[in-house]
């Protein structure tokens, strides 16, 4: 049994917004630096974004996570908010505010309307969003050379809505896309059920399949495992091809200690009724081998959940405690190592 990573030429990471690109930040910062074993700054880094969290807006197409990951790779994302364009104005929201247009709850920036503007009039003109994804990525992505794409799960239209309690509707609960949920409710109510709309009627990207099927690693960062990671291993194809690829599969837990680093992965868990705990989090993805739906190999867990991994190993992941905290490049390419080093250990040589 082999403990070594081999040379890593291509590494695919399925990537929700906001963890994910800090994520793929350290990732990069890792590659480059020599810190990541068996890579380098030659190795290809293949994202496949989720785009279920996509909305339309003001008649623009939005898609949050694809954005957040091209804007903080092309160091264009605001720093402190964590999404959306540094230096940004916001001329546009009060002005559509000051018409009454609705929905006045979801703000676009003046800087972040022109990607949008772009998008929608790419998709209008007949082209698939990968292709118009990868035309954005040019100006922001040009630097990275080859060395990186950035690829939607999908270019069908998929949608995430949330199911909440509503005294009012002769059901008693309504419907309200993920956004709303997140962004005008805070989260702030229990999620009573997860809709993905288009999902089982969906097809992968062109070159989604293969950057998993070719890859040598592939990464469940820590993004939320419902509606960010857990939407891409839902378009048809993408699981069995996590669960089938001869590259070794870990991921990160979202979870440290009590809940969430950020983001509401805690009511979107306990909508599908999976505990807000690391352990349980990995064990939901599954351990890969026959017969399983799993999809990993090795999963980590920060330090402060150590007391989890005999449970992850009596389930068939090869487990590691490590801190998880993306405090920066340096510390969340050390998790990026971590990873590569649980995910080679044991490996058949």
């Amino acid at each position: 049994m082999s403990t070594t990573p081999p040379t890593l030429q291509r590494i695919t990471v399925l990537s929700g917004g906001m963890g994910g690109a800090r994520f793929l930040q350290g990732l990069l910062h890792g590659l480059t630096t020599g810190q990541v074993p068996g890579g380098s700054a030659a190795t290809e880094v293949t994202v496949v974004a989720n785009t279920a969290d996509d909305i339309w807006v003001h008649g623009l197409k939005v898609c949050p996570d694809l954005d957040t990951v091209m804007y903080t790779l092309g160091d264009g994302i605001d720093p402190d908010r964590g999404w959306g364009r540094r230096d940004e104005t916001w001329s546009v929201k009060t002005e559509l505010a000051a018409y009454g247009v609705e929905p006045t709850w979801f703000g676009l920036g003046d800087r972040d309307v022109a990607t949008h503007l772009v998008r929608t009039q790419m998709l209008a003109a007949g082209y698939p969003l990968s292709d118009v994804t990868r035309a954005l990525c040019r100006r922001w992505l040009e630097p990275l050379g080859a060395r990186l794409r950035l690829l939607p799960m999908t270019d069908d239209r998929v949608e995430t809505h949330v199911a909440i309690a509503d005294d009012d509707a002769p059901s008693g609960r309504r419907v309200v896309h993920f956004q709303e949920y997140w962004v005008r409710l805070r989260a702030e109510v229990p999620a009573e059920t997860v809709v993905v709309v288009g999902l089982e009627g969906s097809t992968p990207a062109p070159g989604v399949l293969a950057a998993i099927a070719d890859a040598d690693l592939v990464v469940l960062p820590p993004s939320n495992p419902v509606v960010s990671v857990g939407t891409i291993l839902g378009v048809p194809g993408v699981r069995d091809a996590v669960a089938t690829t001869d590259a070794r599969v870990v991921g990160l837990s979202p979870i440290v200690g009590d809940g969430p680093v950020r983001g509401m992965a805690r009511q979107v868990l306990e909508a599908i009724g999976v505990e807000v705990s690391a352990g349980a989090v990995g064990r939901h993805y599954g351990a890969r081998g026959p017969g399983s739906t799993g999809v990993l190999d090795a999963w980590l867990v920060d330090e402060r959940d150590a007391a989890q991994l005999p449970e992850l190993e009596s389930a068939g992941l090869t487990s590691r405690a490590v801190p998880l905290m993306m405090t920066d490049h340096d510390a969340t390419a050390r998790m990026a190592a971590a990873a590569v080093e649980a995910a080679f250990a044991g490996r058949p040589s």
